[in-house]
């Protein structure tokens, strides 16, 4: 499964986020209830118009994005 099935960007959607298509859910908003340790049933059941697989799309957009990420080192100097 290809997140960009799943995930998108509108600037017309919560400023351009990027949310679960058909939905105004944020992937971090999904980010955050999983770091919350909310589990994968806890979601599916206080949102039952996700699904696991919008959830694993999250999951593989933040993953994408941080792979992507250029880190530089900051002189304290």
């Amino acid at each position: 499964m290809n997140w960009q099935d799943r995930i998108t960007v509108d600037p017309k959607v919560l400023v351009g986020k990027p949310v679960i298509k058909g939905t105004r859910i944020a992937v971090e908003f999904i980010i955050d209830l999983l770091a919350q340790d909310w589990s994968e049933a806890e979601i599916l059941r206080n949102y039952p118009g996700l699904t696991r697989e919008d959830i694993l799309a999250c999951l593989r957009y933040a993953g994408e994005v941080l792979h992507s990420e250029k880190v530089y080192p900051v002189n304290a100097s």
